[in-house]
């Protein structure tokens, strides 16, 4: 029972860390902490660009950032500034260029961080309480001990990210890790559920080879889309640094060929998935509740992509298209998940 709590918390705090991951893009805030894993060099950042400024006769302490001459500076060792700026008491921090300093950004940043952070506790738990509740199964064992060394990974494309000043192909392995490490703990959900019920869910559900081979496409073509989101949302970050923030009407005037690519996939996916839904239907599998939400999360998917091109970008519509995506892919793998052969299984005659 602690296990499943413990899961069903970790499963939850990954897709807040996917949501506050889409908040930072949707600000451009990916650089509001320039450097990784602290910000600024502080554990909590600061809140005025003047703690940013040098100052003479002030104490600072080893790995404190400053900006100086639109560079930044590391400080290698504690030491006390004297009364005039002295470039020998400092390195230069030459992973990348950025080094300017937004309030907003920098905390929106840093709270993508923290969620990040906080998630490793549940996480954590839920190994340690592993070895408890499947007690001889080391698979199982195993699969909840690899969610740590993820998780680690994860944080270090983070870096990675930070690093390269948000490379586009980097942001697109952080997202795709993400859904990995997402497909893992509904796995163990998925498992643990299985324990817990007996083979009890395995009667409700009618096992066709057909329907498990569309679902693997389509959570497939899902990621895919995913993929060629994040290169729609890169141009869009171009754009708007060269129109600016105010020019929504031109974010994608002219718009990407990755956008008509992205807008035309996304058609094949919705018929794929509509089919799905037939299949089902039609042959009573006993996915209809799942593939009702998939349904529902396809049609907000296209509500906020039309909102974005024709209505200029509203509020709020970018991240919440991206989480929308991720549900999405969530719920196929669940259901992929339910649609293998199990005990007492009945293969469909048509």
């Amino acid at each position: 029972m602690w296990y499943r709590r413990a899961l069903k918390i970790s499963i939850i705090f990954l897709y807040l860390i996917i949501i506050a991951g889409a908040v930072v893009r949707m600000t451009g805030s990916g650089m509001g902490c320039p450097d990784w894993p602290q910000c600024f060099g502080y554990l909590v950042p600061p809140t005025e660009e003047s703690e940013l400024q040098w100052e003479p006769n002030h104490s600072y302490e080893d790995g404190q950032v400053i900006i100086r001459n639109e560079s930044l500076r590391v400080a290698p060792a504690d030491f006390t500034s004297g009364a005039t700026y002295n470039e020998q008491n400092w390195d230069t921090y030459d992973t990348h260029d950025y080094a300017s300093f937004n309030v907003w950004h920098t905390w929106i940043e840093y709270i993508n961080r923290l969620v990040t952070a906080l998630a490793g506790i549940p996480m954590l738990l839920m190994v340690v309480l592993a070895f408890w509740y499947w007690k001889g199964r080391k698979g199982l064992i195993f699969a909840t001990f690899m969610v740590l060394p993820l998780m680690l990974f994860q944080a270090w494309l983070g870096k990675q990210v930070v690093d390269s000043n948000l490379l586009p192909v980097k942001i697109t392995i952080h997202m795709i890790a993400a859904l990995f490490i997402v497909a893992l703990l509904l796995f163990l959900w998925y498992k643990s559920q299985h324990k817990e019920m007996g083979i009890t869910l395995s009667r409700k559900r009618t096992y066709d080879p057909v329907f498990k081979n569309l679902i693997v496409i389509a959570s497939i073509l899902t990621l895919v889309q995913i993929a060629l989101g994040t290169q729609v949302r890169q141009y869009v970050d171009e754009r708007v640094a060269e129109v600016g923030y105010e020019a929504k009407e031109l974010w994608l005037n002219p718009a990407t060929v990755w956008f008509y690519v992205h807008r035309s996939f996304s058609i094949l996916v919705t018929l794929l998935n509509l089919y799905i839904f037939w299949r089902n239907k039609n042959l009573l599998l006993g996915h209809s509740k799942l593939l009702n939400w998939t349904l529902i999360l396809i049609a907000l998917e296209v509500v906020t992509g039309i909102a974005m091109y024709y209505i200029d970008f509203p509020f709020g519509s970018q991240p919440l298209h991206l989480v929308l995506a991720s549900l999405l892919f969530g719920v196929q793998f669940y259901i992929l998940l339910e649609s293998f052969p199990k005990r007492e299984a009945i293969t469909p005659t048509i």
